[in-house]
């Protein structure tokens, strides 16, 4: 006899574990299918943000910086540490640490809401029922009364770039390298290729980044892109824009990378390889033939704005479905379909999802840029603030970057806010806060802020847009 739940999950993610954990609140019997093993074979939920993402590279890149901020900037501060060193196998130690500690409590969760956690893998079959396959081959189906489908994503791979050994790896291999290498190359700069190459230029590497497009984080306002540009090249990371990789030769000691830019054809010697041109759908094997549903050219899953697929009670959530691939995204979109599954209302608002990159400084941003706005032809008035002239970033040490708010000409409501500088990934939150309330710049220039204290940046920029900050000379309007 075959199990029966009211809802089963494939994926145990943050879109996946989200979904389970709400569905299990609400009352609903709710079965969560996970494939992801630990390095030592045990089943682990929390998929790639846990496991070989968010998580573990955060905890190296806060480790990699606090280790630059001892070696070159706490004389500065009056502090003289001596000579200090790197411990490479204890860092990976403890990011392994980290990460153990919060899939564990991702198993925790699941158990004090009565989800049933099952390792193995899903597959979507015909009439709501889902072929479980623990990892030991036993094959088992399950009835369902909804599904929700949340595979996640894996690391897209290359032809001129094959995965070889741990000297051409992926961003999953670059959390365990167990020495700095000397020379490391990196093909992309998007977010992953730029925060990996950030914790390994910290620790020692030279590092260069080879990146196909001709223009830096076009995703970014483009003040802050090049500003960020300007920032991360003085700290050593040798951005090559425009290069195209066409090829790559291993042998025992180094990686010769072929690519092509303005000059034409270079090559490029490094001892290890970063893959990171970014990610694909995990969709590969995830629904059946004959379930009657499939996934595009790309390996997405087709929902609605409400995740629902053309299947009734299926929906799909996260990396699998349209929108950035982003951890609280997918979050959000796990807890939004488990309360319509019990009747609510619920809605994400994809206007207001916050994007970071975690190198140093930091670049948030939430709404839209300068360019989509003109793109657009929508009216805007643009305000912005120093770090430089923050009185807590100047007791900090740490003066890069500025806030800059984007407001509609006619109504002030806040459309776009971009931050570059220290704590961004926090500060961010309170543009989102803002935005999901229809907030105006007025209103954030109305708002009291502590001082002294980095937000007060968002404060100025917001007062900035119409001309009137407080803590700088404001450019005359014309």
């Amino acid at each position: 006899m075959s199990m029966k739940f009211d809802v089963v999950v494939i994926g145990a993610g943050p879109a996946g574990y989200g979904a389970a954990i709400r569905c299990g609140q609400l009352g609903l019997k709710t079965a969560c299918i996970d494939k992801s093993l630990d390095k030592e074979g045990n089943p682990v939920y929390g998929g790639t943000c846990l496991n070989w993402g968010c998580i573990p590279s955060k905890a190296l890149l806060d480790a990699s910086h606090k280790y630059v901020e001892a070696r070159d900037n706490y004389s500065a501060i009056g502090l003289n540490v001596g000579d200090i060193s790197v411990d490479i196998p204890k860092m990976i130690a403890r990011k392994d640490e980290v990460v153990a500690g919060l899939t564990g409590g991702i198993a925790g969760l699941f158990k004090g809401n009565g989800v049933t956690g099952l390792p193995g893998t899903g597959k979507l079959l015909a009439d709501l029922v889902v072929e479980y396959t623990q990892h030991d081959g036993k094959v088992e189906n399950i009835e369902a009364s909804h599904v929700i489908l949340a595979p996640g994503s894996v690391p897209i791979e290359i032809p001129p770039a094959p995965l070889s050994g741990d000297q051409v790896v992926d961003s999953t291999g670059a959390l365990d390298f167990q020495a700095v290498p000397k020379r490391l190359g990196v093909i992309g700069a998007g977010v992953i290729g730029l925060e990996l190459g950030s914790v390994w230029s910290r620790l020692g590497s030279e590092v260069v980044v080879l990146e196909a497009l001709e223009e830096f984080l076009p995703m970014v306002d483009k003040r802050l892109s090049r500003d960020a540009l300007k920032i991360f090249t003085g700290q050593g990371l040798d951005v090559r824009l425009g290069a195209r990789v066409t090829g790559t030769k291993t042998s025992k000691k180094q990686v010769t990378v072929a690519f092509e830019d303005k000059n034409g054809e270079q090559q490029v010697q490094v001892d290890k390889l970063i893959v990171a041109v970014g990610r694909r759908p995990a969709t590969t094997g995830l629904l059946a033939a004959d379930c009657g549903l499939e996934t595009d050219e790309r390996g997405f899953v087709s929902v609605d704005e409400v995740c629902a697929t053309k299947l009734a009670h299926v929906y799909a959530v996260g990396d699998c479905v349209r929108g950035p691939m982003l951890a609280h995204k997918g979050t959000e979109e796990g807890v939004m379909v488990a309360e319509r599954i019990t009747g609510q209302k619920t809605m994400v608002n994809y206007e207001c999802i916050p994007n970071v990159v975690y190198t140093h400084p930091e670049i948030a941003w939430v709404g839209k840029n300068e360019q989509q706005l003109k793109d657009e032809g929508i009216k805007y008035n643009a305000g912005a603030f120093p770090f430089s002239v923050s009185g807590r970033a100047i007791a900090a040490n740490d003066t890069h970057g500025l806030v800059k708010i984007l407001a509609d000409a006619e109504s002030d409501q806040i459309l776009g806010v971009h931050i570059l500088g220290n704590q961004a990934s926090e500060l961010i939150a309170q543009a989102v806060i803002a935005m999901e309330f229809d907030a105006s710049a007025e209103d954030l220039g109305l708002t009291m802020f502590a001082h002294p204290s980095l937000s007060e940046a968002v404060h100025e920029a917001a007062l900035a847009v119409g001309g009137h900050a407080i803590h700088m000379v404001n450019r005359k309007r014309k």
